[in-house]
């Protein structure tokens, strides 16, 4: 396995739209984050979105695993590379998300504990409805750990 800073962001929309359903929104931030790729037996896997959100803070502002590859612990060594690469350099790594039944409990699971709930966000931001888990997602969740 293998993961990799790339610059060509842009080149990998489709799997950026996994995590982020809708393109103006990835626009806010893609220019100013770095990506990684997760590469395993030669195939993209996986990417990770971060940026410098300033007081020491790092933001996880995109993260997706190819839908063949969920739930095989790729999303977790994306978040323990972030965490081992800038851990002397940032105090706080933090992520938001939709209220998701699915993706909170992941990064839980990842060390995170919850920080606040950006209410309406989700319906406020985007154009169509978002579902996951059988739940339409309604409030953004912001998540951190400290580093």
């Amino acid at each position: 396995m293998v993961i990799r800073e790339i610059d060509n962001k842009r080149d990998y929309l489709p799997l950026l739209l996994l995590a982020d359903e809708q393109e103006n929104m990835i626009d806010l931030y893609l220019d100013r984050g770095t990506m990684f790729l997760l590469e395993d037996d030669g195939v993209v896997k996986g990417e990770c979105v971060v940026t410098d959100e300033g007081n020491g803070v790092l933001e996880i502002q995109n993260l997706a695993v190819s839908q063949t590859y969920q739930g095989k612990g790729y999303g977790k060594k994306l978040i323990e590379y972030v965490v081992d690469r800038y851990k002397d350099q940032y105090a706080v790594l933090q992520v938001g998300t939709g209220d998701s039944p699915l993706t909170v409990p992941f990064y839980e699971h990842c060390g995170f504990v919850q920080h606040q709930i950006l209410k309406n966000y989700i319906i406020d931001n985007y154009d169509q409805p978002i579902f996951e888990g059988g739940k339409q997602l309604v409030d953004k969740v912001v998540l951190r750990m400290d580093l």
